[in-house]
């Protein structure tokens, strides 16, 4: 009964438009009054929740990302894009993927990802005459790379819901040949549909402008090669890293590209303050969620559910899998994570499914759950920019998202897609 009230009262606050963090902290009071439990329970376990010091990377590195999004490194990584795969069918969409990995590197955020990306490439499209739908469905898409590269705060979410004993590092590596494989399926599908709608290519500017691009991006770059090496070396921890990760970026935006001006600075704090706020809200109220799934043993109750169903790991993992595509279309990618983690993380270790390779599949199964309506925030974003309604998007992004869901169910069936660069590094 005590797990039934937690999840109704949690799903009819979501359906009636509470805010997640809200809704998790209701539904726990609410179970821990039923249980009879003193409410100092609910206290104490978001302290606990938010007293994980990993967690200090986080605001961190949204900092950074925010620093060099507003500091001229968004326009550098898309010049480079364009002097790279411009002169391909469908030039501007292919421009706007590989900006996209190139960028994910540097946010760790398919949000900021498709704000800055997004919101230079779609109108660049439209302007050009490619459909306003096309340009919006190529970048939503190509958001998803960010939550698989280093410094995916998703990622570092995942290893402090699975209690902070996975290696930040090993889950920065496993995301990389993921990320290379999404951005070149979606760089194929993108060039099937250029090629069906009968779009031109842009002109190639000769490999001197290449290389100039190049040089100027590479300080951007950096970080990505700064965060990734220095963890896998034991030069600096994920926490360590992420500091560095804010001087480097304000040297390079102040110093070096002098972009980042007082007024572009200030707006920086706030945002990534408010950012920070928001997430740091969500996974406080989530700890307490999570305790009580604990104490409810509702994670034994999954592994025997799920145990009555099938026998094979791979059957296991494709059931888990659909079952978080359905939870991705009305629960953000944070609190999926922070929810279930706790729950299906110990059923893939019952069924000798690794760690690591299960936080790649459930941020990737998640991150598919953000351009899929009702609740897609980075869908929202993206038709918001394209100035185009939800439906308009969902009637032609089928060809992206089959894209996006082939290369989840590779990266789930075949382990050492995810796994070859970590144990290759170990």
């Amino acid at each position: 009964m005590a797990i039934a009230l937690l999840f109704l009262v949690f799903a009819i606050l979501l359906v009636i438009g509470v805010p997640v963090a809200f809704a998790l902290a209701a539904a726990s009071l609410a179970a821990l009054l039923y249980l009879d439990l003193p409410s100092v329970v609910m206290v104490q376990q978001i302290s606990a929740g938010t007293g994980s010091a990993s967690l200090i990377a986080i605001p961190l590195f949204i900092f950074a990302g925010e620093i060099m999004m507003r500091g001229g490194i968004s326009e550098r990584l898309i010049s480079l894009a364009s002097s790279l795969v411009g002169r391909m069918r469908g030039g501007l969409g292919q421009v706007s993927i590989l900006s996209s990995l190139f960028f994910g590197g540097v946010s760790g955020s398919a949000i900021a990802d498709v704000s800055a990306v997004g919101g230079t490439m779609i109108p660049q499209m439209v302007k050009r005459g490619y459909d306003r739908d096309f340009a919006v469905n190529v970048s939503i898409t190509a958001a998803l790379v960010a939550l698989l590269v280093p410094p995916s705060h998703n990622l570092i979410l995942f290893s402090a819901a699975a209690g902070g004993g996975l290696s930040i590092a090993r889950l920065f590596a496993a995301g990389i040949m993921p990320a290379l494989l999404m951005t070149a399926a979606l760089m194929v599908t993108g060039y099937v549909v250029a090629r069906h709608r009968g779009y031109g290519t842009e002109p190639f500017p000769g490999w001197r402008a290449v290389l100039v691009r190049l040089v100027s991006a590479l300080p951007g770059l950096g970080l990505v090669a700064l965060i990734f090496v220095g963890i896998r070396a034991g030069i600096f921890t994920a926490v360590e890293s992420a500091a560095i990760a804010v001087v480097y970026a304000l040297l390079v935006t102040v110093v070096l590209y002098r972009q980042l001006r007082l007024r572009e600075f200030r707006e920086t704090v706030v945002h990534a303050a408010r950012s920070t706020g928001v997430i740091l809200f969500v996974i406080a109220t989530a700890a307490v969620f999570g305790w009580l799934l604990a104490y409810l043993q509702v994670p034994a109750a999954a592994v025997e559910f799920l145990q009555s169903f099938a026998h094979d790991k791979f059957m296991v993992l494709l059931m888990i899998i659909i079952m978080l595509l359905l939870l991705g279309t009305f629960m953000d990618l944070a609190p999926m994570i922070l929810i279930c983690t706790p729950i299906f993380l110990p059923v893939a270790k019952a069924y000798g499914i690794d760690p690591i390779h299960f936080g790649l599949v459930l941020v990737l199964t998640g991150g598919i759950g953000l351009v899929t309506p009702p609740v897609g925030s980075v869908l929202f974003i993206g038709t918001a920019i394209g100035k185009i309604t939800i439906a308009q998007s969902m009637r032609t992004i089928w060809p992206f998202w089959l894209a996006g869901l082939c290369v989840l169910l590779v990266v789930a069936f075949f382990p050492q897609v995810s796994l070859w660069l970590p144990d290759l590094l170990a």
